[in-house]
């Protein structure tokens, strides 16, 4: 269960990510990482998505895409900052988004073994499939800092994490 509620101040955390870059385009670079603290969000609306892992069916397929579709949408309702975040290194993350064309409208970030989610209550010990310490399937939208939304999956679904339920609670 979530420990995180609407009201909430979010924890402060540092995440990398290997910010777009057109030479990323060919492929054959790898980019230099770079950090993010959570500080960097305030005075602003943030869409955080979490993800148990870049390439896994759902998450590739179902939950991070439609996020990209509705992006119009989410910067309408005044949305400055929208985000993945994944246990996985800042290399695959920058991967996945390279595949996802996300470039930097959606950031993907690093949560090494979730240990910023693990302070909100949303890690999750997948070791039984090889997978170590993941995030929960989560989203999240934070307002200078403040959460003032909350969708955790408790099925193997996208439902209350996907981006109609985050629109809609925009």
């Amino acid at each position: 269960m979530a420990t995180v509620k609407v009201g909430d101040i979010i924890p402060q955390g540092t995440f990398t990510y290997v910010p777009w870059s057109e030479e990323l385009e060919s492929h054959a670079a790898c980019g230099i990482p770079i950090k993010l603290n959570t500080d960097e969000w305030k005075g602003k609306k943030v869409v955080l998505v979490a993800v148990p892992g870049a390439f896994t069916p759902m998450c590739h397929v179902n939950h991070l895409p439609p996020f990209l579709e509705k992006l119009d949408e989410l910067k309408a309702k005044g949305v400055d900052v929208v985000a993945v975040v994944a246990a996985n290194d800042a290399f695959v993350q920058s991967g996945w988004a390279r595949f996802l064309r996300l470039k930097d409208k959606i950031l993907a970030l690093s949560d090494p073994n979730a240990k910023w989610s693990a302070q909100l209550g949303l890690s999750q010990d997948l070791s039984a499939v090889d997978f170590g310490t993941r995030t929960k399937r989560y989203a999240l939208i934070i307002d200078d800092l403040k959460v003032t939304y909350v969708g955790v999956e408790t099925e193997r679904a996208v439902t209350v994490s996907g981006a109609d339920a985050v629109v809609a609670a925009l």
